[in-house]
């Protein structure tokens, strides 16, 4: 992660002429005392009437020049600061989607959601208003502090010993409030992962009248939220008073103490009404030291949380001297795979296995088997923690991410649409690429052109989001229509007609059969989704149990047999692929 210190030094010129307009604007607020106490005593007590006009006018141009450097100063800071949240939240994104699969197994949704939109948050509001206040905070107490030193230094010694009980207050209370501000982001992110994932899965609340559990679960933690808070509430209002006490305080003690000083000829009356406006300008800083102590311990805290995903690396990275290969011809070949995640429990044992560039092998295996792992492995969304995996006889640790994905069209079990219209996400992937023509011809071959154009739009019909208002056999199609636009040399189909009737079922396969060169991994658990395959895989806990054709596997009267006789009854000797 790049520091915060680095996005400023990036934008310098901008943050220099913003601090610059905020260090004129301060100058000039200070000058108005000085010009009060030339009225008081040159005018008033020094009978100098000629002063008056000058001294008027000086004090209009002052607060005309304020307002044109705090517009410039409030200004630079709002764009500058936003940029720099805008690149954070850019690089912060990139980041996130470097990294494997991995992390968003052991990762929630929520959480993610939180620290790209409410961290990053926190940290524009720290660079632009609470971050332009501290330094205007300290610039002001800066000057102050030298006028009215210049002015007569005992009495100066009144508010410096006042500032620096206020920045112990607000240090003590900016330790107490950090570790609370930790707590209530993470408990955000737990909120927003239960929100997230209740209003995604409604329908099976509303299925399984779990609304009452889900609205106690969300209340929980909605509890949780607001007792964290009200931790922070109580802990600024039990010391936040101590500053405004102070605060309050110090005007009345310069006035005593200044009062005793005129009186003993020390100063003039008119020093004296310089020193009390410098005692009431200088209140408001000290009133916000609690309020910005508050706001920058959420935005320091923030920093960290992003810090710890920034700290994330990928588990699958690209090889430093990558393989390129002119043309993807598609043969795969499995040799000696094995495989676990971290927790060590073994999703797959010695797989090995050949498909030549246009050939079909089908994949069958009750659930848990390890047939979707066989994908995530072949598209490097995870190592192989034994043996390799190659494509065209290239292991593909050694080509490029772009180049091994971007030859994979894949339909995953897991059907996922965007919110958009239908021509978008059947061109997902290659929308510079792809044509109307080229997305039609796709969604005819995936039998799904007969459902979109009865629709009012047809193609430039919005779906919902993960197509809410489609059926799960129209989004099967869909997405089978996605992975043929692509027409790349390797298709992978998960389970993916599992929601088709048999006749769309069998027209998609015999499309399927039509693409010779491309080479096809049909991943079922019907029969009729792999029989017409050159070779059929029939795992068991992870190791390859049985191989072989339709027929000869029928044949040997193991797995596969079973499965069919549950599927079809037994089959008859004469039967036939």
């Amino acid at each position: 992660m790049k520091k915060i210190s680095t996005y400023i030094w990036e934008h310098k010129l901008a943050f220099s002429f913003a601090i610059l307009s905020l260090v004129i604007s301060v100058s000039l607020d200070m000058l108005s005392p000085q010009l009060t106490r030339r009225i008081v005593d040159d005018v008033i007590l020094g009978d100098r009437t000629d002063l008056l006009a000058p001294l008027l006018l000086g004090i209009l141009g002052v607060g005309i020049g304020r307002c044109i450097f705090q517009y410039a100063k409030e200004y630079t800071f709002d764009i500058t600061g936003s940029a720099i949240s805008s690149q954070i939240r850019r690089d912060l994104f990139r980041h996130i989607q470097s990294l494997s699969a991995e992390f968003f197994d052991r990762t929630g949704t929520g959480e993610l959601m939180s620290r790209v939109k409410d961290d990053v948050d926190r940290i524009w509001d720290g660079l632009t208003f609470v971050g332009m206040l501290m330094i205007e905070v300290v610039i002001h107490t800066s000057i102050i502090l030298f006028c009215m030193y210049s002015l007569n230094w005992k009495l100066a010694v009144l508010p410096t010993f006042c500032m620096i009980a206020a920045a112990f207050i607000a240090i003590f209370m900016e330790r107490k409030l950090d570790a609370v501000y930790e707590a209530i982001s993470e408990e955000n992110a737990s909120l927003n992962t239960v929100a997230e994932e209740n209003l995604a899965g409604m329908r099976t609340v509303k299925s399984f009248a779990r609304e009452k559990y889900e609205i106690t679960k969300f209340l929980s933690h909605n509890q949780r939220y607001y007792d964290l808070n009200m931790q922070q509430s109580r802990l600024f209002v039990k010391y936040h008073p101590y500053l405004s006490l102070i605060s309050r305080l110090l005007p009345v003690v310069i006035l005593l103490a200044g009062g005793y000083l005129v009186q003993t000829g020390e100063i003039t009356l008119g020093t004296l009404s310089a020193f009390t406006a410098y005692s009431m300008n200088i209140v408001w800083p000290m009133e916000m030291l609690g309020w910005l102590t508050n706001s920058f311990s959420a935005a320091i805290a923030s920093s960290r949380r992003l810090k710890k995903i920034y700290q994330e690396k990928p588990a699958v990275t690209e090889p430093p001297c990558p393989v390129l290969l002119p043309e993807v011809k598609g043969k795969i070949t499995f040799s000696h795979v094995s495989f676990h995640k971290a927790d060590k429990h073994e999703i797959l044992h010695d797989i090995t296995f050949t498909v030549e560039p246009g050939r079909t092998i089908g994949i069958m295996g009750a659930t848990g088997a390890g047939k979707s792992s066989l994908i995530y492995l072949l598209q490097r969304m995870y190592d192989t923690t034994g043996g390799d995996v190659f494509l065209d006889d290239v292991n593909i640790k050694e080509l490029t991410l772009k180049q091994l994905r971007g030859s994979i069209s894949l339909v995953m079990q897991d059907v996922f649409l965007f919110s958009d219209t239908i021509l978008e996400n059947v061109k997902l992937g290659k929308k510079a690429y792809l044509s109307p023509a080229s997305v039609r011809e796709a969604a005819g071959r995936a039998q799904a052109s007969s459902f979109i154009e009865k629709m009012d739009k047809q193609y430039d019909t919005v779906i919902g989001e993960r197509g809410v208002g489609l059926s799960g056999g129209q989004k099967q199609r869909i997405t089978i229509a996605r992975a043929l636009a692509k027409k790349t040399p390797v298709l992978v189909l998960d389970d993916s007609t599992s929601a088709l009737d048999m006749e769309t079922e069998q027209s998609i396969h015999e499309t399927l059969r039509s693409l010779p060169d491309t080479t096809k991994i049909i991943i079922g658990h019907r029969i009729s989704a792999v029989c017409h395959a050159d070779e059929i895989l029939i795992l068991e806990n992870g190791r390859i149990a049985e191989r072989g054709t339709h027929q000869s596997l029928l044949a040997a009267k193991g797995l596969y047999y079973q499965t069919y006789a549950a599927q079809y009854g037994e089959p008859k000797e004469e039967i036939t692929a």
